[in-house]
């Protein structure tokens, strides 16, 4: 494939409300669903496409007359397509709108070539189109400093991670092209969306305008926009990467927050406080530093003192400093062996050196302002295996969870009739022949995946939760069989059982 020219940034395209209802409809028309979109590529090559691999959807695309491959080869793969194709495929907007709004040029030779990515984009139960600067793998050379990212990797995840109470507010901080704002559409009354990138947020204007939404976008770094100002939900993908600020290293916009080491999330975490409803909930994605032999627990830790915010944190990645550096320096466009790549990563592996930083964490954090006047709760987890997708419901429903536990005690909790949660399944593990078994263990289908050991204690009680009796009743039977006191038994059974109920193991 021929690789687009980065050398120089273009203009955002600008839609008016006639040109985004027409192309609106000419893109439904065509068929341009991420669903058709599939048929179209067939999975070897749609899966391709999402690692950022186009020859196979430039094969399956070329010479198909179908409406969403002609768009797919205009709009992603930066192919040149025929004025006469697009009139046709786009009988509403035309070639000659296109090249109005900006979305594409045209040569001499008639031929119109895309100024931006524009693809479909959903959820489970919603369709949109999102519009971004070109990604890496169409463009030859570096990224522009100013570049506006498109769907990515971190962008899904915490899409995925996100919960979706409806909401009155919400906040979009660091839009981008828009893709959080999308999401919170679908379940806020009001979404303002945030970004200190006038570019990114002419893309998030242009987003929302083809998907006929009303955001309120405002300019500004990080809360300063919203100052004095509170929201039910906030949702943040910030510019968490980790970058030396040495001269002659490049600062992207949708990446870099201009902050040494980890500051800025740190300090966003101490902010949100200010800016959360009682029962507000912020979502966010965060990289931390980690010097040898410190544990990650503390270091995070240490940003939520004093703030007063319920914080759930689950740790989902570690790096070494060199694999850090070596992603980031590619993610900017740099190929290896390279005299950029090996300026620039020397500078990332100097900077960690000086700071005495070896590893570097990757997570999502999860906050919550107590409605009520208590001790905040915290559970800081490392969960590095596979999680339930979307993990929004999961995370809602801990939250509201560890709320609960929070807010009773230990007579509240032994007073519930619990039930063992549909997807948890039990392992018994013993040599054969042998009359019990070494090992009891539960498995959590969904949410964390958690898995739980148990010892025969707390695997009765489990095996007994059936929503019938409360916990305080099958310790009391329990203690008939093992002739235990019941108030022993209900002792050593808590700890565990108060984590099942956290975790959604049981309900």
């Amino acid at each position: 494939m021929t690789l687009v020219p980065s050398s120089a940034t273009t203009p955002v395209p600008v839609l008016d409300p006639a040109a985004a209802d027409d192309l609106r409809s000419d893109l439904l028309d065509a068929g341009y669903t991420v669903d058709h979109v599939a048929e179209v590529l067939g999975e070897r090559a749609a899966a391709a496409m999402h690692r950022d691999r186009l020859l196979l959807a430039d094969q399956a695309t070329r010479g198909s007359d179908d409406p969403a491959a002609v768009l797919l080869r205009l709009f992603v793969l930066a192919r040149p397509v025929p004025g006469a194709t697009v009139d046709a495929v786009l009988p509403r907007t035309r070639a000659a709108g296109l090249v109005r709004t900006g979305l594409v040029v045209e040569d001499a030779d008639g031929l119109l070539r895309t100024t931006c990515d524009l693809r479909p984009y959903a959820d489970d139960r919603h369709g949109w189109w999102m519009v971004s600067d070109l990604p890496e793998a169409v463009l030859d050379g570096p990224l522009p400093v100013d570049h506006v990212l498109g769907i990515g990797g971190a962008s899904t995840t915490l899409a995925s991670w996100t919960p979706r109470p409806q909401v009155e507010r919400a906040l979009d901080l660091g839009t981008g092209s828009g893709v959080q704002a999308l999401h919170l559409s679908t379940h806020a009354d009001s979404v303002v969306a945030t970004d200190l990138s006038a570019r990114a947020l002419a893309y998030a204007r242009l987003t929302a305008a083809l998907d006929d939404l009303d955001l309120d976008l405002r300019r500004g770094s990080l809360l300063e926009p919203v100052a004095g100002e509170e929201f039910d939900l906030v949702v943040s993908n910030p510019p968490f990467v980790i970058t030396p600020r040495t001269a002659g290293v490049p600062v992207y916009e949708y990446r870099d927050g201009g902050q040494a080491g980890d500051a800025l999330v740190a300090g966003l975490v101490r902010d949100l406080a200010g800016h959360l409803r009682p029962g507000g909930i912020a979502q966010m994605l965060a990289n931390w530093e980690l010097r040898d032999g410190e544990d990650w627990r503390e270091h995070v830790g240490g940003w939520l003192e004093g703030t007063g915010l319920d914080a759930w944190v689950v740790q989902r990645e570690i790096q070494d400093v060199a694999e850090y550096a070596e992603t980031w320096v590619r993610d900017g466009g740099h190929r290896p062996r390279t005299t950029d790549f090996d300026r620039l990563y020397a500078a990332w592996l100097a900077d960690f050196d000086a700071r005495g930083v070896t590893h570097v964490g990757f997570g999502v954090v999860t906050l919550q302002r107590p409605a009520t006047a208590r001790e905040p709760w915290r559970d800081l987890l490392d969960v590095r295996t596979p999680v339930a997708s979307p993990m929004g419901p999961a995370v809602l429903a801990g939250l509201r969870a560890r709320t609960w536990l929070a807010e009773h005690d230990d007579d509240a909790v032994l007073d519930v009739a619990w039930q063992v949660a549909d997807d948890v399944t039990e392992e018994r593990v013993g040599r054969p022949g042998a009359p019990d078994p070494q090992v009891i263990q539960l498995r959590q289908g969904g949410g964390l995946g958690r898995t739980v050991r148990l010892d025969t204690l707390t695997a009765g009680l489990v095996g007994a939760c059936d929503g019938d009796l409360t916990a305080r009743q099958l310790c009391s039977g329990l203690a008939v069989l093992t002739e235990t006191d019941p108030a022993e038994v209900a002792a050593a059974v808590l700890p565990t059982l108060r984590e099942l109920v956290a975790d959604g193991l049981l309900r």
